[in-house]
């Protein structure tokens, strides 16, 4: 078995901690159920951009679940113990989930892109098919990513230290117990995790800014709107995939542990994503008052 550190080291900071992130948790799981409740039940949410958007809070619950609970328990408890065998999946889910994300993201900037700079052949481009296709290929995607991450990790020999400085299991503070060398191993999992989160990152920013170049000569009130949107949804992103890309584009060995950065992807993009990318759009609010005068 693999012993969690944790986060605090006082009762009254742990204390302090369960609050904080149960709160966050429960803001997390509410907030993306009512939304895929809202988008799945008004069929006027039936654009491509709401479908991708209960994808996107489908995976935010279950990212979130990885390592939420968990941590959750830890906090209460004085012996954060964890089997090597629940590690490695949650090392799986954690990574299986994490990419489709930043797949499905990316997906999602095509379609922003698209709805902008091409309304006329939206609905053609971004058809149900090719919108399934898509959502499928970042489940893919997600799968082969974490796999590779997996099957790297395992093959190590542990049988040293057992001390995780983390509160949940990632590569980076696994493969540092492994009692043989692994700068081979950690170089392949930084090319794989890191380079990931980087190509994905420079997509994304490639494609809000030939949006922004796209509409900046014809700024109506619509394209406004728009930019409005394009600055919230890159401030989630750059939340998301930065402290990613400073966690798995580096060799682990030479590097102290992150365990404060993990908390920016793990629970504050989570909590964030539900508000920037659904909750301010009026339709949505519309629809969610609908729903509510239904339930009544």
């Amino acid at each position: 078995e693999f012993i969690l550190l944790g986060l605090p080291d006082t009762r009254e900071l742990q204390v302090l901690f369960f609050t904080f992130f149960f709160l966050a948790y429960a803001m997390v799981l509410l907030g993306n159920l009512l939304i895929i409740v809202t988008v799945r039940t008004d069929p006027k949410l039936s654009s491509p951009m709401y479908f991708l958007l209960c994808n996107l809070s489908f995976i935010d619950i279950c990212y979130t679940s990885v390592t939420s609970p968990r941590m959750l328990a830890d906090l209460l408890s004085r012996k954060k113990a964890i089997a090597f065998e629940d590690c490695i999946v949650q090392l799986f889910f954690l990574h299986f989930f994490g990419a489709s994300e930043m797949f499905l993201l990316t997906v999602m900037t095509y379609d922003r892109y698209t709805a902008i700079c091409k309304p006329l052949h939206y609905t053609a481009i971004m058809s149900r098919q090719v919108c399934w296709a898509l959502v499928l290929a970042c489940w893919a995607g997600g799968f082969l990513h974490s796999i590779v991450q997996t099957l790297l990790t395992i093959q190590l020999p542990f049988c040293g230290p057992n001390t995780i400085d983390n509160y949940f299991c990632d590569v980076p503070p696994v493969i540092r117990l492994a009692c043989t060398d692994i700068y081979v191993t950690e170089w392949l999992i930084a090319s794989n995790s890191g380079l990931v989160s980087l190509v994905c990152f420079f997509v994304l920013v490639g494609s809000y800014t030939f949006i922004l170049v796209t509409v900046r000569v014809r700024l109506t009130e619509g394209h406004w709107k728009a930019l409005s949107t394009c600055a919230s949804h890159m401030m989630v992103v750059t939340l998301f995939f930065v402290p990613c890309i400073f966690i798995y584009l580096q060799p682990f060995s030479t590097f102290p542990s992150d365990k404060h950065i993990y908390v920016i992807p793990t629970v504050f993009s989570p909590v964030m994503n539900p508000f920037i990318y659904t909750l301010r759009s009026n339709e949505v609010k519309a629809s969610m008052r609908r729903l509510w005068k239904r339930c009544r």
